[in-house]
């Protein structure tokens, strides 16, 4: 049974349901978080990434797990590492960074599943971090959310320039003297931090989606980065508010229902965009073609029905 939006909002406002909140406040900071690093994501074309950042932060999830520690700073510490290692590996041009991305991709995720392995509640435990979970956040994770969203934000906007030369001319980049090894370090360190906190309600396999999808929805929408981040963004928000709501009225797993939306919302967008959508298109050829074939001003208007 649907619960109705009055019904859902006492909820939300209920002190006994505040998981609930929690899941909200942490899941919109994710996609504020995720909405702007993914658009350097998309800019960059690397969503491999997303996918390779949430296996590598796997094991330190389940080294938190098992010493009943933070998972959030578990998940940042094994990210980060690997995110270091990956910027370090690259850097050999005879391989692909997408090459040494899947080496490490599975490396992470099968040491996770390790160590994991070795906790009590395995089965159950696996679920949560591979799937999320709208009940399993502490309070003190939705503060340590908040706080490195605001320092990761911080550092995309003062390195904006920088990032963003890099993503589209790398030797041009290197000739104007930027440091493009320590850029991309910090990329892949922000797309860590976004990940991480991404993960406890939208879990390990969906959290792509959240990184690229809405990101991906923007670029439809305007050939302008700064507008692509401030679009972004508000998709991922609109996609969590209507996910969660969702999943709390017919119980329904809340990362693949925010994922659900998300994709929804690219569909339409796909039809719909004023430039880029299938619709527009058909406009734009149907209009080229009726001016191609005037060769007088007093000539009909072709029928092209």
């Amino acid at each position: 049974m649907t619960v109705p939006l009055t019904d859902f909002v006492t909820d939300l406002l209920n002190p006994d349901l505040a998981f609930l909140q929690r899941a909200l406040i942490i899941t919109v900071i994710a996609s504020v978080l995720c909405g702007i690093v993914g658009a350097h994501v998309v800019l960059r074309g690397m969503a491999f990434i997303g996918d390779a950042v949430a296996h590598a932060v796997f094991p330190g999830l389940a080294v938190a797990f098992v010493l009943q520690g933070s998972l959030l700073l578990g998940g940042v510490v094994a990210g980060v590492l690997t995110a270091m290692l990956v910027a370090v590996f690259s850097q050999n041009r005879r391989l692909r960074e997408d090459s040494v991305i899947g080496v490490f991709l599975v490396a992470s995720f099968a040491l996770g599943l390790v160590v994991i392995s070795r906790a009590p509640g395995y089965a159950g435990s696996l679920q949560q971090f591979l799937f999320g979970s709208i009940t399993g956040i502490p309070a003190r994770d939705v503060l340590t959310a908040a706080l490195v969203a605001v320092g990761v934000l911080g550092v995309v906007a003062i390195l904006h320039r920088q990032l963003v030369t890099v993503s589209l001319d790398r030797e041009m980049a290197r000739a104007l003297g930027l440091a493009t090894f320590r850029l991309d370090l910090v990329l892949y360190i922000c797309v860590t931090l976004a990940v991480v906190v991404s993960l406890q309600t939208v879990g390990n396999i969906l959290v792509l989606a959240l990184l690229v999808t809405p990101a991906a929805t923007a670029r439809l929408l305007t050939d302008r980065l700064a507008v692509m981040m401030v679009l972004s963004p508000v998709f991922g928000v609109f996609a969590a508010i209507i996910g969660i709501y969702l999943s709390w009225s017919y119980d329904l797993p809340v990362g693949a229902t925010i994922v659900l939306v998300l994709a929804c919302a690219f569909i339409v967008v796909w039809f719909v965009a004023p430039r880029h959508g299938i619709v527009a298109s058909r406009w734009v050829r149907r209009g080229r073609t009726a001016r191609e074939s005037d060769v007088g001003p007093d000539d009909p208007i072709p029928n092209t029905h």
